[in-house]
């Protein structure tokens, strides 16, 4: 995908139809990287969007330096998307963040304390104390969410309070060694990435990010479906020992 080079950070931000949206993230994105001293790429991981995603992409790649494109031909889910530009990614550090920018990546700030102290996972949550949230979702979504994070915990993750936030940066070496286990294509990846964490004894931590989201989402009911079907796939994996 790249010319090898002395990366520090890659930042991934799967995209499915998001000509609308990217634009203003993306200039979020380079107005926080240009003020940093390391190096870094930005990969679109576009999921065979339909509109003009990746021509948006194109457009801007001589204006945004190490802007780059990760484009599937065929329709796969965020999960396949995601686990193949992170296996691809140059980066010491591999953090895959919201098309819509709902989390910003200045919150970066936060999480390198974590990594030197030995974490090799940090994860955005909205569920722990100092979170932010701004949102339009109606009561029905409010309540649905917060069933299906408890759900989660009691089946797969006790201890973590939201493994669904679309803010998460992994290590190169953590990031390796949990994505080549990684089955689940789509909505629950999260919980299984972070189990397959878990259980290959990588340090997580949890910290509060300030999520908004007044756009339209693209989570619906059938997506909070495929989730918890998802769930009970990874919980029947992990007892298999697909995990270890």
């Amino acid at each position: 995908m790249a010319n090898k080079q002395n990366i520090y950070l890659s930042v991934i931000i799967p995209a499915y139809n998001e000509e609308k949206r990217l634009t203003v993230t993306l200039k979020s994105v380079f107005n926080y990287l240009k003020k940093q001293k390391y190096n870094f790429e930005v990969i679109v991981a576009d999921d065979a969007s339909t509109d003009g995603t990746r021509e948006l992409v194109k457009k801007l790649q001589p204006v945004m330096p190490n802007l780059k494109l990760y484009a599937l031909q065929e329709n796969k889910g965020k999960g396949y998307t995601i686990r193949q530009v992170m296996l691809a990614a140059l980066g010491e550090y591999r953090l895959f963040m919201d098309a819509d920018n709902s989390t910003t990546l200045d919150h970066l700030d936060n999480f390198w304390p974590y990594f030197k102290e030995g974490y090799d996972v940090v994860i955005g949550s909205i569920e722990v104390e100092g979170a932010q949230i701004n949102e339009d979702a109606g009561w029905h979504r409010r309540l649905l969410g917060h069933a299906a994070k408890l759900l989660i915990r009691l089946v797969a993750l006790p201890g973590i309070k939201d493994s669904q936030r679309g803010f998460k940066c992994f290590t190169r070496k953590a990031a390796l060694s949990i994505f080549p286990k990684q089955i689940i294509e789509r909505w629950g990846f999260d919980i299984e990435v972070l189990l397959i964490a878990r259980r290959q004894g990588f340090k997580i931590k949890e910290l509060p990010v300030k999520w908004d989201n007044r756009g339209e989402s693209k989570v619906g009911l059938s997506a909070y479906i495929t989730t918890l079907l998802d769930l009970f796939k990874i919980k029947f994996n992990d007892l298999a020992g697909k995990y270890k």
